[in-house]
């Protein structure tokens, strides 16, 4: 592993220890040239999947876009690191397991939306806007509405 701080391509695994969720490995390293010391986490990659985007253009799945998407929705609300680590887990799983080789943008984006639908109505609101592409007040008033709708309901 190289280290992010002298660019050396050695480093010693310190420590080694499950994830709270279990779906990764953390791994404390010293870097064997400088000295310092950092983490990196493991995770099991079943297959490679190719997100389809708008106008049909392509790119390699990346974990860390998905969980900067939702962080940025549950930025400045009570949501725990861990809880959004297991939102973001979840639906790599959930994308990783169909079998496709191939996954539209507009499935993961659905797939957030449940998820933050369950863990934080405002940050719900905040994906949506940007993933439904809101233009006007009236939009986030139409929404939230219904967001609030379903509340009560349950």
């Amino acid at each position: 592993m190289r280290c992010p701080f002298c660019a050396h391509d050695d480093s010693q695994v310190k420590d080694s220890r499950p994830t709270e969720d279990n779906a990764s490995i953390r791994r404390r390293r010293q870097c064997s040239s400088c000295g310092a010391r950092f983490t990196t986490f493991e995770r099991v990659q079943l297959r490679e999947v190719t997100i389809v985007k708008s106008g049909d253009r392509r790119e390699p799945f990346d974990r860390r876009k998905l969980e900067q998407s939702v962080s940025l929705a549950c930025r400045k609300r009570d949501v725990a690191q861990e809880r959004i680590d297991q939102l973001v887990s979840g639906i790599q799983r959930q994308i990783e397991t169909t079998g496709e080789p191939e996954v539209a943008s507009s499935r993961i984006g659905e797939l957030v939306m449940d998820g933050l639908r369950q863990i934080d109505s405002v940050a719900y609101i905040r994906f949506a806007s940007v993933y439904r592409d809101f233009s006007e007040a009236r939009d986030f008033e139409e929404f939230a509405s219904t967001v609030q709708e379903a509340a009560t309901k349950n």
